[in-house]
């Protein structure tokens, strides 16, 4: 039997109380929403317990117990919202180039478009620091938040996803051919993803959490606590540390990270 989205539950999560007619200010405002109040992270993929996409998994994690999760797990519980709000998202994957060319990058990031009156735009909350806070345009129109710029770059028979954000130079941030993806697609890539020994997933804690002043983001053991644009950078002492800033800024009380093996984190192991 399919599971059934709770959408009370969820608007209860982002302390959602706006329209929920299927226009593009309720998109937007419920992107933000959604990215302010359900953070990205990756710990369970370091406490070795896996990571399901069905959305009854989805909703007990991230809606009921309040956690975070990364791309398959945000994209696919808000193309749940969204259908059951009366929009049409698409579900797509992309190869994430920030570190690798496209050649070498496999397709292990999961986003949305979702069509509308005033064009289609790319919705993409799980994409941790770099995320886009709305929705992009599709026609390569620039979308600005608090100056931090993303817009979509035609290349070929491929789009580009590139990002401006808090530096002068732009980066490219994901490639797609945008054609249609399917479920058993995404439970593939979430499969590698969370469990191949060389992914970053696997050797690297990521995690980004929105906050009325700015935002906070840690990469292992370095932490960023950003006021507006204004960055306060500061090394994690130890895995203590880290669940005391979970506690704070996530609002995540997780005891097991004090115990968490991090494989690119010296000394954590």
């Amino acid at each position: 039997m399919t599971s059934q989205l709770n959408l009370d539950a969820y608007f209860n999560r982002i302390q959602w109380g706006g329209s929920t007619r299927p226009n593009y200010d309720t998109l937007a405002q419920l992107v933000h929403a959604h990215m302010r109040h359900i953070p990205f992270e990756n710990l369970d993929v370091l406490l070795g317990r896996g990571i399901r996409i069905d959305l009854e998994s989805l909703q007990n994690k991230l809606v009921h117990a309040r956690r975070g999760g990364y791309c398959f797990e945000h994209a696919t519980l808000f193309a749940a919202v969204l259908e059951q709000l009366g929009f049409q998202p698409t579900r797509h994957s992309s190869r994430v180039v920030l570190l690798f060319p496209r050649t070498e990058a496999p397709r292990t990031h999961m986003f949305l478009t979702v069509p509308l009156p005033e064009g289609t735009f790319v919705v993409d909350p799980g994409f941790g620091s770099l995320a886009p806070r709305v929705p992009v345009p599709l026609d390569g129109t620039q979308a600005n938040v608090d100056g931090e710029l993303h817009w979509m770059v035609r290349d070929k028979d491929h789009w580009i996803l590139r990002a401006q954000v808090r530096s002068d130079t732009p980066v490219d941030a994901w490639v797609t051919t945008l054609e249609q993806d399917y479920p058993i697609d995404f439970e593939m890539a979430n499969h590698y993803t969370s469990t191949y020994p060389t992914s970053p997933f696997m050797n690297r804690i990521l995690m980004r959490s929105l906050t009325d002043e700015g935002r906070v983001t840690v990469m292992n053991r370095d932490a960023t606590i950003w006021r507006g644009n204004t960055p306060h950078r500061f090394e994690l002492e130890d895995r203590r540390a880290l669940r005391g800033l979970l506690a704070e800024y996530f609002g995540i009380d997780l005891p097991e990270v004090e115990g968490m093996r991090v494989p690119g984190v010296e000394g954590w192991n």
